[in-house]
This record gives C-alpha cells, structure tokens and sequence, in this order.
C-alpha cells in the first residue's frame, strides 16, 4: 500500500472516531492495537468541551479532533495546584475513585498521614482499577479530585506536604 493510500485511509479512521465522539457525545476516545514487533497503532482523539487550566501531557499520541476555539484562562501561579511542588498528578487518563469500594473509608482524607507507598487512590483506565500510591512521606494537605470524577495525564489529585 502506498503511503498516499495509507495515510488517507488514517485520515478516514481518524474521522470515524471524530463522529463516533459527537454521535455519542463524548469527550475522548483512545484506541490502542499492537500486534507484533513492529505493528501498533496508538490513537487518541479527544476534544475540549470547557476550558480547564492544568498541565500538558509530554506525549501527544494524536492531534485533538477540531472544535470550537476555547477561551484561554489564566489562572494566577500561586493559585494553580499543578505548579506545587507536593502536587501528585494523575498518570493516566480515567475515573478517580477515593475509596476501594462503595461504602467503604476513603484511602485518605486531608490530613491524612502517608508513607511513601501507601495508596492515595484508584484510577480506573480501561476496565482497570490503577492504585495511585504515595511518591514520597507527608501529609494530605488537599485532595483536588472527587469521587467518580474522570481526570485526565497530568491533572492534579492531591497535595503532600
């Protein structure tokens, strides 16, 4: 197949996945496919429903499908959780969930205490329940994330002081 056939056959898929977002109103739609050594396809399509400040993902698998332009916010830096030093991001995309089951206690709450390790939360991705654990010792000074709530690479879950 020549890379002219090709690459407008990706275009056409990318599309597909592009009405499959505004058909069933979603906000992002990730396909992952790896077959042998040298055979992946890795898309994501995704579009901005709001405008949400918080830090960019180093890794752009897929040009975003195109929308309306946002308006662009500026938060103050002082004000932005992502930019603080005790910030642990999410590193995936998915649903957080504060608590390992219905009904059950919260992993941790503010002021809370943790040792590097422990759980701050579960990240489902993908039918897949994700422990986030503790990157280092502190105290849960705010969680920034509520329950159920999908978060996206990068976005903020709690602060550790």
């Amino acid at each position: 197949m020549s890379d002219k056939t090709s690459h407008d056959s990706d275009v056409t898929f990318i599309r597909a996945l592009a009405e499959l977002l505004r058909e069933n109103d979603l906000t992002e739609l990730e396909v992952m496919r790896e077959y042998g050594e040298d055979s992946t396809l890795n898309v994501r399509v995704s579009r901005q429903t709001q405008t949400i400040v918080q830090a960019a993902p180093t890794q752009v698998m897929a040009a975003p499908v195109a929308a309306a332009p946002a308006a662009v916010a500026v938060a103050a830096p002082a004000a932005d959780p992502a930019s603080h030093p005790g910030t642990v991001k999410s590193p995936m995309v998915g649903t957080a969930y504060l608590q390992p089951e219905p009904g059950v206690a919260a992993f941790v709450s503010v002021g809370s205490t943790v040792k590097e390790g422990d759980t701050l939360l579960i990240i489902e991705a993908m039918k897949t329940m994700n422990q986030i654990p503790a990157p280092r010792a502190g105290k849960i000074t705010k969680i920034l994330v509520q329950d159920g709530q999908p978060v996206e690479y990068g976005a903020p879950l709690v602060i550790i002081e």
